[in-house]
């Protein structure tokens, strides 16, 4: 099958504005995501795509690829699929699935992107697919920058929130405190009906863009994964990632010629 990893980024986060290239032990951070993500051998190719001329020269400059796309997208999928178009324009080839990393995953393995994709390559039926992973603190579960997921006994999503869920006020001894890691594969024609679909309410109470699945009255399987993995959302998760790669074995791999 042909299938592409597409990482978008762009420097105008609110949160922690420029942080695609703020610098993980000298490397800026969408290059990690990159360099980690295009070591997946199931992928055909991995490509950025962004708003940002900074962005998309660097990306060209370490030997990778870039698509430059609108700056008007709210939706990391919407810039996905601008991208995806893009890519079966140049290459010729129509895409089967299309991995969506998130820009600001840095800590992304090639066997995380493997974990995703398993599933939808042996069962046709299902057409999106998001990693999951257990939060280790109470702090983390109750962070609003972490989005929260309750799964149900068949493998599907019920509801993702940026509120602590299930509960841990009903008296519960242990709750299974679920986030959503944003390695997320779309089928093809999948990701293009699902831009094609209006907002829905929960999605923008939310601000999680799978809820529009859920309301739609559609599935999104979810898939666990052992991942040490922290989103980058602030200056300080970047101090807590810069950390966490201090004993990285991928960093070791391209590190030294990376580094600027």
């Amino acid at each position: 099958m042909n299938i592409v990893a597409i990482i978008p980024a762009r420097m105008g986060s609110s949160r922690f504005p420029g942080k695609p290239m703020a610098k993980i032990h000298g490397i800026p951070m969408i290059g990690h995501v990159y360099l980690r993500t295009r070591m997946c051998n199931l992928l055909a190719g991995t490509y950025v795509a962004t708003c940002d001329q900074e962005i998309f020269e660097y990306i060209e400059n370490i030997g990778g690829h870039a698509i430059m796309t609108a700056d008007t997208h709210e939706r990391c999928s919407d810039r996905t699929a601008e991208a995806m178009l893009a890519i079966e324009k140049q290459t010729g080839e129509e895409i089967d699935i299309v991995v969506m990393v998130q820009g600001d995953e840095p800590l992304v393995t090639p066997q995380a992107i493997e974990e995703s994709l398993r599933l939808m390559l042996e069962d046709s039926s299902i057409n999106v697919v998001n990693l999951m992973a257990r939060m280790k603190s109470v702090e983390e579960f109750e962070d609003p920058n972490e989005v929260k997921v309750v799964v149900g006994l068949d493998g599907n999503a019920l509801y993702f929130s940026r509120e602590p869920i299930p509960s841990r006020k009903k008296g519960a001894a242990d709750v299974l405190m679920l986030k959503q890691v944003c390695i997320i594969p779309f089928r093809r024609n999948y990701l293009l009906r699902f831009n094609s679909l209006a907002e829905t309410p929960l999605e923008r109470v939310e601000s999680v863009d799978m809820m529009r699945i859920l309301e739609n009255g559609e599935q999104v399987r979810m898939i666990m994964t052992n991942l040490e993995t922290l989103s980058v959302d602030t200056p300080r998760d970047l101090e807590k990632v810069s950390r966490l790669m201090e004993a990285d074995k991928l960093l070791e791999t391209y590190q030294t010629q990376c580094q600027s």
